[in-house]
């Protein structure tokens, strides 16, 4: 099972760095920080179904990694303090220490890893466009999407608009600044497709009757999401050990279902 061997993997990796405590006990980890103000900061964006989500009726984040990050807390024994951010920003934002962990659908890049530690993948995922039912069959490739004509719609500073432009040369690409009503505009004719997470697109195509996932069993390309932090070994070593459990046991999986049902 790719999970089973992944997780294996990270944790045996756990024990070729030691802690960020020093043998004198001068340096605090930011773990021991934690600890002692009693909360973590979690940023999270509130933006991307169904892993975060700021609910305008409640006032309250809700999703898959909300509810991971509550657990956190429990586990830590500390209270969970959210932080908002924005997919453009999150990088200056975690460079100025605004958090201790992102959360809510972040995918494991190289380009944040050279500033943080990723935790254990928690999901495999990849790139694939959403569109109109009636359209779905026209836009099965990326040749067939890269095309004079074609508006493709991507929300900005993210992984999304990162592969736009990337590999789409022809076709028109515009930046919508809100990624919740995005999927509004291919709905209501104002674009024509949208390439993102295979994963939010299956959730997306359920609110949305009249948007289908294309092929989202077979993505453009390979990703996984996990929880990114601040480069603390300890802080790392203890999400790992916590989601390792949380997988195992089952209690990820039972969350996960919860918010894409």
């Amino acid at each position: 099972m790719t999970i089973r061997r992944l997780l294996l993997a990270a944790l045996l990796l756990l024990a070729v760095f030691p802690g960020s405590r020093s043998q004198a006990g001068e340096t605090q980890s930011r773990l021991d920080a934690i600890l002692a103000r009693g909360s973590i900061r979690v940023g999270t964006t509130g933006d991307y179904k169904p892993f975060s989500f700021n609910n305008p009726s409640t006032q309250q984040y809700e999703g898959i990694d909300i509810d991971m990050m509550e657990g956190l807390g429990k586990a830590l024994g500390v209270k969970v303090e959210f932080v908002k951010t924005a997919w453009p920003q999150m990088m200056a934002d975690f460079t100025a220490d605004k958090f201790d962990i992102v959360a809510g659908g972040v995918s494991i890049t190289l380009d944040r890893a050279k500033k943080g530690f990723f935790s254990i993948p928690v999901m495999v995922d990849g790139k694939t466009p959403i569109a109109r039912c009636a359209d779905k069959d026209k836009f099965q490739s990326l040749a067939d999407i890269d095309r004079a004509g074609v508006r493709v719609i991507e929300n900005p500073g993210g992984t999304n608009e990162r592969f736009a432009r990337d590999n789409l040369k022809t076709a028109a690409i515009n930046i919508y600044q809100d990624n919740v009503t995005i999927f509004d505009q291919i709905a209501d004719n104002k674009a024509d497709v949208m390439i993102t997470d295979a994963s939010e697109t299956m959730l997306q195509q359920k609110l949305h009757s009249q948007l289908c996932s294309i092929h989202p069993d077979r993505p453009f390309n390979f990703s996984e999401k996990g929880y990114w932090m601040q480069p603390d070994p300890a802080l790392q070593q203890f999400v790992n050990q916590w989601l390792h459990l949380a997988i195992e046991t089952h209690d990820y999986q039972r969350i996960s279902d919860k918010w894409f049902k």
